[in-house]
């Protein structure tokens, strides 16, 4: 039998558990604030769209399904993941729903574990656990409701209860879907995010292609970094005017630092010839988050920087199926140093808000939390990634609140990919938060005035504050 405790993720001790109940109880109604993640637009774009196969829907596109299944031996071939240049991979996705749960047993205690769990039971309302004897029955079971008019996207926005939801969007996106879902006259908010990693990153294989693209986008080729920056303040406005609130910047360390026009253009040329080497792609990547944050200030776009994740770690892997297959790898990281320059011209600009993530925890005591408690433009993203779970948000609430309190933090964003399991993620997050403003109480720190108060914040009010969602 499949059976999610009611009183999951709460103390064991008695009087907390009761006081993280009520707290929960208070707010379990509030809609789902989703200002960050990476489910696609087209899936709302179409009224009519259907989703696929369970193996299409919940396995194939989730690298948190299946980098665990890989880390056991499992080949990403027969799990039906498209491979960079075509060849064939497994097709039959009962076969691959099949080996998902003969080894579903490998999620137990995780926060993948978690949230297919509560989406088993809660959205698809699957009563027992899978196993390798009802594997098949329930992926019928499945398939049948993915089928039926109450799971399209769009009505399971309605259902999840979700107020705003933004996609992640490159820099050379047309928008296209976003535009669709606006012509459409469809009332729910999924608004763009820009993210310029494509034109910013000149490491990037295709960056000599996605800067004439750029071009052709903003009608004036850019020969020049003067033009180059001119494209991107145009398509930051492109964006704005499809409802666009943020951008979204990843790096894997947070280096910044001001280069002069004549050394920014220097560099700029030689990426043009497909000559900037690793150094030059470092100081373009410094200049530009400050050049960037100088934008956001100028036009209100919030700035998310997301910091130290080793891409494409596996090179096998990489050169066989492309990015964001589950072989990212956190590294350590230092801001106090490295924001500085950064920190020097804006922080203190509250016309700012840039939300910081990390995958290094040591730094949320030790620099994050002294950090955005004393600079006006900055707040401290949620948990992310790999800390995305109870044990995670324990730690951040426990190394974070006391320097920096709660309201220099942007509440919570679910980062995902996995449609489905947005509400289990903010299950999470809420249940997590009760549970630690309860500690608060019985130790007397706060009292129940300041805990429901807190309470909506963490998991609805400050996401819409950071974000500039009202």
């Amino acid at each position: 039998m499949l059976k999610i405790p009611t009183d999951r993720y709460f103390s064991p001790d008695p009087a907390q558990r009761q006081i993280a109940r009520d707290l929960h109880a208070q707010i379990a109604d509030l809609p789902l604030v989703c200002p960050h993640g990476h489910v696609d637009p087209r899936l709302f774009a179409d009224p009519d769209y259907r989703f696929g196969s369970p193996t299409e829907t919940l396995i194939i596109p989730d690298h948190y399904v299946f980098r665990m299944l890989y880390s056991q031996g499992i080949s990403l071939e027969s799990l039906g993941i498209p491979k960079v240049n075509g060849t064939k991979v497994e097709a039959d996705h009962r076969k691959i729903w099949q080996t998902f749960a003969d080894h579903f047993y490998l999620f137990r205690g995780t926060p993948t574990g978690s949230w297919l769990s509560h989406e088993f039971q809660t959205v698809f309302g699957v009563e027992e656990k899978l196993t390798s004897e009802n594997a098949q029955q329930v992926y019928d079971q499945i398939d049948s409701q993915l089928k039926s008019e109450a799971f399209r996207p769009r009505q399971l926005h309605e259902r999840f209860n979700i107020e705003v939801l933004c996609t992640t969007d490159m820099a050379t996106d047309t928008l296209e879907h976003h535009q669709a879902i606006r012509d459409s006259g469809w009332s729910s908010k999924i608004l763009p995010t820009f993210r310029p990693d494509d034109v910013v990153l000149l490491d990037q294989p295709s960056w000599l292609h996605n800067i004439e693209r750029l071009g052709e986008l903003t009608g004036e080729p850019i020969a020049h970094y003067a033009s180059y920056i001119k494209a991107i303040e145009t398509r930051r406005e492109f964006f704005r005017h499809l409802g666009a609130k943020a951008t979204d910047h990843a790096a894997i360390n947070a280096f910044t630092g001001k280069l002069s026009k004549t050394d920014a253009e220097t560099i700029f040329q030689r990426a043009l010839q497909g000559k900037a080497d690793e150094f030059d792609v470092h100081l373009f990547r410094g200049h530009m988050l400050i050049e960037l944050a100088r934008m956001s200030a100028e036009d209100g776009l919030v700035m998310q920087l997301h910091i130290g994740s080793s891409r494409n770690h596996n090179e096998k892997l990489f050169a066989e199926f492309g990015p964001d297959k589950g072989c990212d790898i956190p590294l350590a990281t230092e801001f106090t140093n490295n924001l500085r320059p950064l920190l020097n011209e804006f922080g203190t600009d509250q016309r700012l808000s840039m939300i910081l993530f990390t995958l290094d925890e040591s730094t949320y005591a030790r620099e994050l939390a002294p950090l955005v408690g004393h600079y006006p433009a900055l707040k401290l993203g949620p948990p992310w990634w790999f800390h995305d779970s109870l044990h995670g948000m324990r730690r951040y609430f426990d190394q974070v609140m006391e320097t920096a309190g709660i309201y220099n933090t942007a509440g919570f964003n679910d980062d995902t990919r996995a449609y489905p399991s947005i509400p289990a993620r903010h299950d999470v997050w809420r249940r997590a938060s009760a549970d630690w403003i309860a500690s608060l109480v019985v130790r007397g720190m706060i009292d129940d005035d300041d805990a429901q108060a807190m309470m909506r914040a963490l998991v609805y009010d400050l996401a819409k504050q950071a974000y500039r969602l009202d």
